[in-house]
């Protein structure tokens, strides 16, 4: 297989599209991962990365590529995620690493917990809502999680004086997800660490615990519709 050949074929549909929305580019994935599907587990992640280390089309196609591959999936330990999380720098590239492949990676035992709190105590702000994020395939259902509020709230622990904006963002999340699967323990969590949580992921999370729902507007609306 011309894997140089493939990627650029993959970037040029990419940027001929009129419309680049989540349900566009994973059709154009979907259409690729059936041309690929006798490729072996090492070629689809040589595929991936180098989407990835391109940068020319979101890391969303190179991800859910080795997402839809168990064996490649399967494939990833901790030096390939960093190698494949190299870069990442906004809140929806770290979000699509974390819960397409670290976190399933983590959830499977191919990394282990220490790497997630070396990221969680990284100087990169972008690293430590990986470790964040990271935790929701570990909860969610629709992500294949069975619930783990052990892992989830180490995690959290770590970065409960953070107040970077995407790290609180993602504490909120991680700590919502595991309502989920655990509320009692999130309950517990946010008593006992009430004056170092900030005040996002107090009301956020409260409301989550109080109502299912993350927003208070929003359940205001649905309840009187």
């Amino acid at each position: 297989m011309n894997v140089t050949a493939l990627v650029a074929e993959i970037e040029s549909q990419v940027e001929a599209m009129p419309v680049r929305n989540a349900p566009a580019l994973r059709a154009l994935r979907r259409e690729y991962s059936k041309r690929i599907k006798a490729a072996s587990a090492a070629e689809v992640v040589r595929i991936a990365a180098a989407l990835i280390d391109h940068r020319r089309v979101h890391r969303f196609i190179g991800d859910e590529l080795i997402a839809s591959r168990p064996d490649a999936l399967g494939n990833l330990g901790r030096t390939e995620l960093e190698r494949l999380g190299a870069g990442i720098s906004s809140w929806d590239e770290v979000d699509c690493f974390a819960c397409y492949l670290s976190g399933p990676a983590w959830r499977e035992g191919q990394i282990d917990d220490k790497t997630i709190m070396e990221w969680a105590r990284s100087a990169d702000r972008w690293w430590r809502r990986a470790a964040l994020v990271s935790t929701v395939p570990l909860n969610v259902k629709t992500r294949g999680g069975q619930g783990d509020a052990r892992r989830t709230l180490r995690i959290c622990r770590l970065l409960l004086d953070d107040r970077d904006e995407m790290v609180v963002k993602a504490m909120s999340w991680a700590l919502r997800a595991l309502v989920e699967r655990d509320a009692p323990a999130v309950r517990e969590f946010m008593q006992e660490n009430e004056p170092r949580l900030a005040a996002m992921v107090r009301r956020e999370v409260g409301h989550k615990l109080a109502t299912g729902r993350k927003n208070a507007k929003r359940s205001a609306v649905q309840a009187g519709s």
